[in-house]
């Protein structure tokens, strides 16, 4: 929630006493005149609304809620026309002289327009009355250009706006930046202990297979308990091997070999394999391309390798006769995957860790899928992001970079 300063309080209170003791109290009015304060106070709270885009869009929006007010209070006599001047002095402070001059057009354009409304088969404008409509017209042009003039002027606070938003853009970006640097570094110390662990435990585990395959040899058919015994040394020693060999996967240094390729026959394939996997998942699989992603470099056998596990994840976290969801698009110089599923989510003090090694949230996982994920995908230069709302499911979301900067 933001934190307003006294100056955005105290605009509050004036809106606040405006609609309390203003000459029109109806509802439509206040919601109108309340839309307009928040508008005005969230306004230099946000980084989009100091850009000239963002300026022109917020006074727009501005110009609409004041020519409601006037339409809901009178029209040309409404004694709401001078609400007019707060696009009109936005725009003097932001957009200089030309955007002022197209703002005070519209402004004063919106309040004569109010003169079309009237009936003038029953009403007539009295003489008096047309130097009180040119005065207000020419207040609204008059205040507007003072307030571009005061910018123009005091230029240190247009600069010291838009060092604010590019200093809190970088801060954003620095965060993120210390974020992937801190999860790389655990990647790479939890690497190196695994390599060095599993090379320790594959000879024990070697001699341990090997003896009991003796022992199963010399076991008489008659002991039925021995031969059980043994045939659960046997099974164990795999399972333990298999998970050595993961922890190895994990720990092996990944050389990329880029070539140009497109992604979409890349998830195709992932999908073909997931639809392959035993035991089958009762799953449906739904693929929603954009037309316009090019070929880009990236390695095609790490890639379908994520993807792959991106799905077989989403698919053991679904129910039965769930739907996922693997869609591209083109989205600021990356290529972005996003697998979509309606599983049972991750909770929310688990997705800041959800890419380490040996964190996962299935009973019998090792935790070293998405952390394998996590390496090519940094490998390839881009990275990867997860929404997810326990009970309603998980977004994944890739991002790979279309120009060539992988990682050496």
């Amino acid at each position: 929630m933001p934190r307003f300063s006294k100056h955005e309080l105290i605009l509050l209170c004036l809106f606040a006493v405006l609609a309390a003791t203003g000459p029109v109290r109806r509802p439509a009015v206040l919601l109108l005149l309340g839309a307009l304060a928040l508008l005005q106070v969230l306004e230099p709270l946000l980084p989009f609304a100091g850009r000239p885009a963002g300026s022109v869009a917020a006074n727009l929006l501005k110009l609409v809620l004041g020519y409601g007010i006037l339409g809901l209070t009178g029209g040309i006599n409404s004694s709401y026309y001078w609400i007019l001047l707060a696009p009109v002095i936005s725009a003097g402070m932001v957009l200089g002289v030309q955007g002022t001059a197209v703002f005070t057009g519209l402004a004063c354009g919106a309040y004569l327009s109010t003169l079309l409304w009237i009936d003038w088969t029953k009403y007539e404008l009295p003489a008096d009355q047309i130097p009180e409509i040119v005065l207000r017209v020419t207040v609204l042009a008059l205040i507007g250009f003072l307030a571009e003039r005061l910018a123009e002027v005091n230029p240190a606070a247009r600069r010291a706006q838009a060092v604010a938003a590019q200093l809190a853009e970088a801060n954003r970006n620095l965060q993120e930046a210390e974020a992937a640097v801190r999860r790389s570094e655990r990647l790479a110390a939890l690497g190196q202990l695994s390599a060095g662990l599993a090379h320790e435990l594959r000879n024990p585990l070697g001699t341990i297979r090997a003896s009991a395959e003796m022992l199963a040899r010399h076991i008489p058919t008659a002991n039925p308990v021995a031969s059980e015994l043994v045939g659960f040394i046997q099974s164990e020693v795999d399972r333990t091997n298999n998970l050595v060999t993961r922890f190895l996967e994990f720990a092996r240094p990944l050389e990329l070999k880029a070539v140009r390729a497109e992604l979409t026959e890349i998830i195709d394939r992932a999908v073909e394999q997931l639809q392959r996997h035993s035991p089958p998942f009762d799953v449906a699989v739904y693929k929603n391309y954009a037309p316009d992603l090019p070929p880009f470099d990236f390695d095609p056998e790490l890639m379908e390798r994520v993807v792959y596990n991106l799905l077989l994840n989403a698919a053991q976290a679904s129910p039965p006769g769930a739907a996922i969801t693997v869609k591209t698009r083109a989205l600021a110089g990356n290529a972005e995957i996003a697998v979509i599923d309606r599983g049972e989510g991750i909770p929310p003090e688990r997705q800041e860790t959800i890419f380490n090694p040996f964190v996962t949230t299935k009973p019998e996982g090792v935790g070293l899928g998405l952390a394998i994920v996590s390496k090519i995908v940094d490998l390839h230069g881009g990275t990867i992001t997860v929404e997810s709302e326990p009970g309603k499911g998980s977004v994944f979301r890739v991002y790979l970079p279309l120009g060539r900067r992988t990682a050496p």
